[in-house]
């Protein structure tokens, strides 16, 4: 595989680990027990923290990413394993 395509391969198991992080730890104004600001969602966070949600999703695209490389290297689960169509089956022949 080309260092290219593992890069970008990379970049989209972070992007997609973005949706899989933000829901983790959320707590909302009212939950906190602060005041909310006019205009404000009832379920808009009490606080933002960028770098500690970067970090998780750097934890979890990496981990998700290596699972990946490993199963590309040892071909554990591969296409094959999902056509359900049985017609590339020969075991009743």
């Amino acid at each position: 595989m080309r260092w290219t395509s593992i890069v970008s391969i990379y970049v989209l198991f972070w992007a997609m680990s973005v949706f899989l992080v933000l829901p983790w730890g959320v707590r909302t104004t009212r939950e906190v027990g602060g005041d909310l600001v006019p205009g404000q969602a009832d379920s808009a966070p009490h606080e933002f923290r960028l770098g500690l949600i970067a970090k998780r999703v750097t934890i979890v695209a990496t981990s998700l990413f290596l699972l990946f490389l490993v199963n590309y290297h040892f071909g554990w689960i591969g296409p094959e394993m999902f056509d359900f169509s049985g017609a590339s089956d020969n075991s009743f022949d």
